[in-house]
């Protein structure tokens, strides 16, 4: 099939057997039987009440359930709120609550936190469904069963709404108007085209990360909707995705260089065993590569290792293994759907060569952060908005990053705000003034420590950096905890009250190269 029909509803109508989803235990599901259970839980959730333009929300593992959400918003005209799973219950309350979210649909292994979130946010328990045992909540198949499995009426594109963290620490939507159109009359997998992957072809994609995750769905959905298969990780592990693209003859994928860095580290013996050469993007991003890996990977999985640069909110550049070797460092070229600006901090725009602040512009339209005027606005030039990161344009119109959003903390490509941390810090009665920073970690590029000036009557000492550390536990996704701990007499702040953040990251760099 040369030209598929556009969009998963019409290739699986068209050609119902195909398989297009391996799920993480190996099971393998047809486009029937995926689309029946998409079509079942549109007429569910039109059921529970939602209608064009409402939310639900997930808090699910990479699976069928996922997808299955996903694809049933894109053609209801609902909005997917994608939660990380990785949240803590207050966390998770707050994006269920600020989203509007109607509807939760949450996994067992995330049940307590899902529970707590969902009673925090005073979402009725008729509106709750559980994968698996989860107290509080409907069964999952109560959502499915007893609605017909025949395409809904009024069909409509919906969208996803993640939801990306800022530098006031509260997560933020980001929300694309809907486009009210049927789901056909929008080519959705063109997003893949910048990257030269083409309509089925042979191809397979990989899942190998988190579906709540931007670009990860972004990729997934794309490559289902031009007749890819997917096969799916429910949690990675190097020899396990070298085995899965090998059973699988997988094509593409999508990556950070955490992933990059722990492949290389498999003994040569297990690097040998697998037969990788069916890859032909091994697509990374969300984080900066070091050169070193980078030519590692390529010397190893060959020109299929490409890079792209973008954020939540859009994109983007996009390097080739060509390009990235002719100038190192490069992230790229502007996608064809985007525009690429590097403006000084009066919003002059800047010849190439000169350092500043990078902006986009994408011609498939815009954006606004839910419920946060003030930030979309203070993000943007006229038409383009940018997510902090310094950087010049070259003369041939690459992009190299210099710097990166203001102190944020970037651990196994997850970004980490630190103003969250601070905040969680500083609830605690033996602090006086915190601060949260990145410092070198050999895996994972980054992890979070921690700064504490105690406040008066309490003395530094191992037990107490233990007691602030547990404190941060039971307010703090793991992730984004402190892993250690130092204390100062004194926090470097201007007279205006401005940390001098860098003086204290400084000495915990020295040695290293900071990844920009």
């Amino acid at each position: 099939m040369n030209q598929p029909p556009n969009g998963f509803w019409t290739q699986a109508a068209a050609d119902p057997d195909r398989t297009v989803l391996i799920a993480p235990d190996g099971e393998e599901w047809s486009a029937g039987r995926l689309h029946a259970d998409v079509n079942r839980m549109v007429h569910g959730l039109r059921a529970a009440g939602l209608r064009e333009g409402d939310a639900f929300a997930v808090v699910l593992p990479n699976g069928v359930e996922l997808l299955t959400a996903f694809l049933a918003a894109s053609q209801a005209g609902f909005y997917l709120v994608p939660v990380n799973h990785h949240l803590v219950g207050p966390e998770i309350a707050w994006i269920v609550a600020d989203s509007g979210a109607r509807v939760l649909i949450a996994h067992e292994r995330f049940a307590a936190t899902a529970t707590a979130a969902a009673d925090e946010a005073e979402l009725p328990v008729t509106h709750r469904y559980g994968v698996g045992a989860v107290p509080g909540s409907r069964p999952y198949a109560e959502l499915l069963d007893g609605h017909p499995a025949t395409p809904p009426e009024d069909r409509t594109l919906g969208w996803v709404m993640n939801y990306t963290s800022g530098t006031t620490g509260r997560p933020r939507g980001i929300r694309r108007p809907l486009p009210g159109k049927r789901p056909e009359e929008t080519y959705l997998g063109g997003f893949l085209g910048i990257f030269g992957i083409r309509p089925f072809d042979d191809n397979a994609h990989l899942v190998c990360s988190p579906l709540y995750h931007t670009a990860v769905l972004q990729f997934a959905g794309a490559a289902l909707h031009i007749g890819h298969p997917l096969v799916l990780m429910d949690g990675w592990a190097p020899e396990e995705m070298l085995r899965l693209i090998d059973a699988h003859r997988c094509t593409h994928t999508h990556m950070v260089p955490t992933q990059f860095h722990r492949l290389l580290a498999l003994p040569d013996a297990v690097k040998a065993r697998y037969d990788v050469s069916s890859m032909r993007h091994a697509i990374h991003g969300a984080a900066p590569c070091p050169d070193h890996v980078k030519r590692a990977m390529i010397d190893w999985w060959g020109s299929c290792v490409e890079e792209y640069y973008a954020a939540s909110e859009g994109g983007g550049a996009f390097a080739t293994a060509e390009d990235w070797l002719k100038k190192p460092g490069t992230v790229g070229k502007a996608w064809p759907i985007s525009e690429l600006a590097v403006f000084d901090d009066d919003g002059n725009r800047l010849a190439a060569g000169e350092l500043g602040t990078v902006y986009m512009k994408m011609s498939t339209g815009g954006f606004s952060y839910h419920k946060d005027e003030t930030k979309t606005r203070k993000n943007r030039i006229g038409d383009f908005f940018t997510v902090g990161d310094l950087g010049v344009l070259d003369a041939d119109g690459y992009l190299f990053l210099r710097d990166r959003k203001i102190d944020m903390i970037i651990a196994g490509g997850v970004n980490i705000y630190p103003a969250e941390i601070e905040s969680a810090l500083l609830t605690h009665p033996a602090v006086a003034d915190a601060a949260a920073f990145g410092i070198p970690h050999a895996d994972r590029g980054e992890e979070v420590k921690a700064v504490v000036e105690p406040a008066e009557g309490h003395e530094p000492s191992d037990a107490l950096a233990a007691a602030i550390l547990a404190h941060c536990g039971e307010r703090l996704a793991g992730y984004k905890r402190p892993r250690s701990l130092d204390f100062i007499a004194a926090m470097p702040r201007d007279p205006n009250g401005k940390l001098y953040k860098r003086r204290l990251r400084e000495p915990y760099w020295e040695g290293f190269e900071r990844p920009l």
